[in-house]
């Protein structure tokens, strides 16, 4: 049976200080959360809906604090901002979001990559309207009699 290795005391400082420093640089290198007014969400036509039970309440925590989120449910597209310490989502529609992003354009950034998402699948979706038009305008394309056993 091995033994397990004791750790020397200076051994041992060292890896918790490096632990803890690893600790503060990660839970400081996302930088100052924006808030949120709360109340804000309130008059622009959100919705309060409280967690009540544990499930709920173990969901709202793990979402991530200090910004409103996309989520799509039975086809639905709804924004979400969490309160985890009042066990609470704010839920609004695209409408509500978008008198949000107006009152806020300095939390657009998002907003800037999705106009840039949207206009590459756009260009996308052009290419492939004419390649299939191509398709349809010749019947054999990329068959020759030699495939079809001439």
């Amino acid at each position: 049976m091995k033994s397990v290795p004791s750790l020397h005391p200076a051994r041992l400082r060292q890896m918790l200080g490096m632990w803890a420093v690893s600790f503060f640089v990660a839970s400081g290198a996302g930088g100052a959360t924006p808030s949120v007014d709360e109340n804000e969400l309130l008059k622009l036509g959100f919705k309060v809906l409280v967690a009540t039970n544990q499930v709920q309440e173990s969901w709202v925590k793990g979402l991530p604090p200090g910004e409103i989120r996309p989520m799509q449910r039975t086809g639905k597209k709804f924004f979400i901002y969490p309160d985890a310490s009042k066990h609470q989502i704010y839920v609004g529609g695209p409408k509500e979001y978008e008198a949000y992003r107006q009152l806020h354009p300095e939390n657009g950034q998002a907003g800037a990559q999705e106009a840039a998402n949207r206009a590459y699948r756009l260009k996308q979706d052009s290419a492939m309207k004419s390649s299939t038009a191509r398709d349809l305008s010749d019947p054999y394309l990329g068959v020759t009699w030699a495939d079809l056993g001439w």
